[in-house]
């Protein structure tokens, strides 16, 4: 079985996925926006956040380093999450289940390898 060479990177997010996404990199650009040696993360979340914002349809496009780092940090942040519902109460629990089920399943519908 041959490995494709060229993949596509065009993905379909419905609104909700937007929002997620939307919050999720601006998130991402307040923690690591201080710190010079995140600067390619920053630039590559500050270009999702236009292609999410400027895009008139549901399809958008992303190259393959915004995919790569997007994916990278929607990983590490499900290991913090679980890590943290492992360790939280009720209340903080119930907050964090709902966020890890929202990043899961945009891990599994889009940038599952």
């Amino acid at each position: 079985m041959s490995k494709s060479l060229f993949k596509n990177y065009n993905y379909e997010f419905d609104k909700n996925e937007k929002k997620i996404l939307l919050t999720f990199c601006k998130q991402a650009i307040k923690q690591m926006s201080d710190d010079n040696k995140y600067y390619e993360f920053v630039k590559s979340f500050q270009s999702i956040i236009d292609k999410i914002d400027t895009s008139g349809s549901d399809i958008i496009k992303f190259t393959k380093d915004e995919k790569t780092k997007l994916t990278f940090q929607l990983k590490e942040n499900i290991k913090f999450i679980q890590g943290q519902v492992k360790k939280a109460w009720f209340m903080k629990r119930w907050l964090y289940k709902s966020m890890l089920t929202q990043y899961t399943a945009l891990m599994e519908n889009h940038f599952k390898d």
